[in-house]
Formats: structure tokens, C-alpha cells, sequence
């Protein structure tokens, strides 16, 4: 058996398992937290999952889950782990290379702080916004039995939906923070929300359901811990996970030279700007000098 044969058939049983998964999947707010709505009292724990890998490997990565406090975002708990991803890479069906070390982490907390499991999580990805309506999000939501959100940087070109000079043209009418426009595709099914989640940058976050949670819980509780346009819980879990690696996987000769490149552009663009200062200075105080000898000149004559 080749290796498209092994990968041809992984991907019928990766696909068998998530169509299972699928019929547990609940797309609406089952939380009395959510159904006040905001500000979301009775909340007090969210989560944030992410996966950031070593610059040199394709399957070396850190997981990392961080617990923030709601509403004020504290980082109350983090925890990151050296993996090594080695199921294959097969488009839409992302979560089997990354849903197992979440669900890790998570055993983790509840074996040694319970008390910080989290009430909701935020994943980097889609949910239900997903060629077959069942993304990373959704996948970890049912197995973890926690309710859960998709956040995309990226539009899933599904069902019509398209990166183009339309989808365009909805992002420029985003003025605020807190403007949305549904993802509707050509089914007429509403996929997620188009989000600019902060007033610091114009570019939409992508939200989806991921499990037990409605669309509309799922976009307000996203703007409300959008600090930066990624909502805080997931971007202190890439923080994390990248200061992780940088303390704990020695750095190549290769990454060594760019740092070295790196600091050495800085310096000389200080070095630059130095002189263009002290030049301009000089030239200033030439033309003032000019200035008042034509001044003096006037009052002599």
C-alpha cells in the first residue's frame, strides 16, 4: 500500500469519525452565563487553546492552554507542552493533528486546579465555518463537553463564500468595533460573523459556533475580550507557546544569523537617523544665522 493509499484511507476513517462526532454537536447556547447575554453574568473563566510551532519542523510544536478571568483578562492559569504531530497534514480535518494535546492540557487542569476549568473556550480556527460544518473548534467542544468558539484570521472559502471585492467592500463597512456582517453562503446558510473586534485594526476576525453556544453569544463574547483584534484568551496562548519556545528549543546557527542581521539593521538605522538629526540641526542653525545677518543688514541701512 502506497502512501496516497494510507493517506486516501485515513481520511475515509478521519471523515467516518467526524460525521459521528457531528451528531452531537449543539449549535446553541445551553449556559445560564450565556443567556443573560452581556455582560455575561456568571461567567468567570474563559479558555484559550493554540499551537505554535518550531521555525525549523513542519511536526515539532508547543501546545498551549492559557485560563483567563472574565471580564478583566487576567491570565489566571497557563500551561504549555513540547508535541510532536504526527498524523498527517490533511486539509479540513486539522483537529486530529491538534485536538488530542488539548484535550491533554485540559485533563491536566482538572487533575491539578479544577477550579479554573473553563467556562467556554476560544480555539484559533473555525467551528461549524468548515467544508463538512464540523472545524477544530466544534471537534474539541464535543469531546471536551465545554462550550466552544471559532476564531479565524482567515476566511474558509466555503459555500460560495469568497475573498473578493464584495466580501471586500462589507469589511470597509466595519467602521467600529463591534460592527459584524453575517458569512452567508450560497445554501443561504449562515456559516459565522465577519467581526472587527477592536477600533486598533481593521482587518475582521472570522467567529464561528464551535459547540454549545449561539452564533450571537458567540460574537459578543469575542468583542468583549478583544483587547487587540485576537480575542485575549487565544493571543496570550500564542504568547505563551512562543515564548515557550524560545526558552526551551535551542536556536539554530541559521535563526542566529537573522537575529544577528536583524540587530544589525536596527543599529545602523539608529546610526542614520543620528546623522540625519545632527544634519538637519546643522543646516537649521545656518539658516537662522542667515536670517539674522539679513535682519542686521536691514537695520544698518
Amino acid at each position: 500500500m502506497n502512501r496516497s493509499d494510507i493517506t486516501d484511507e485515513k481520511q475515509k476513517r478521519w471523515q467516518n469519525e467526524q460525521n459521528e462526532l457531528k451528531q452531537r454537536l449543539i449549535c446553541d447556547d445551553t449556559e445560564e452565563w450565556q443567556k443573560k447575554g452581556v455582560p455575561f453574568e456568571g461567567l468567570h473563566y474563559i479558555g484559550g487553546v493554540d499551537i505554535s510551532f518550531v521555525k525549523t519542523s513542519t511536526t515539532q510544536a508547543c501546545a498551549s492552554l492559557v485560563i483567563c478571568r472574565y471580564p478583566d483578562m487576567e491570565v489566571v492559569y497557563e500551561d504549555c507542552d513540547m508535541v510532536e504531530l504526527t498524523a498527517p497534514y490533511i486539509s479540513g480535518f486539522l483537529a486530529f493533528r491538534e485536538v488530542g494535546f488539548f484535550l491533554k492540557l485540559l485533563d491536566r487542569l482538572r487533575q491539578s486546579q479544577s477550579h479554573y476549568i473553563p467556562q467556554v473556550i476560544m480555539v484559533d480556527g473555525n467551528g461549524i465555518l468548515h467544508p463538512r460544518g464540523f472545524g477544530t473548534a466544534s471537534h474539541l467542544g464535543v469531546l471536551a463537553d465545554i462550550p466552544c468558539i471559532g476564531v479565524a484570521k482567515k476566511l474558509m472559502q466555503i459555500d460560495g463564500l469568497e475573498k473578493n471585492d464584495q466580501h471586500a467592500s462589507k469589511i470597509a463597512e466595519l467602521i467600529k468595533a463591534g460592527d459584524s456582517f453575517p458569512l452567508i453562503g450560497d445554501s443561504g446558510k449562515i456559516w459565522g460573523k465577519a467581526v472587527r473586534s477592536c477600533d486598533k485594526s481593521s482587518n475582521p476576525i472570522y467567529v464561528s459556533v464551535g459547540h454549545r453556544i449561539h452564533l450571537e453569544t458567540a460574537v459578543g463574547l469575542t468583542y468583549q475580550c478583544s483587547l487587540y483584534r485576537i480575542p485575549e484568551p487565544i493571543r496570550q496562548a500564542d504568547i505563551r507557546s512562543r515564548e515557550f519556545l524560545r526558552l526551551n528549543v535551542p536556536a539554530t546557527e541559521e535563526d542566529t544569523k537573522k537575529i544577528r542581521k536583524s540587530k544589525s539593521s536596527i543599529l545602523n538605522t539608529m546610526i542614520s537617523s543620528v546623522r540625519k538629526s545632527f544634519l538637519m540641526k546643522g543646516v537649521l542653525l545656518v539658516v537662522i544665522y542667515m536670517i539674522i545677518v539679513a535682519i542686521y543688514n536691514c537695520l544698518r541701512s
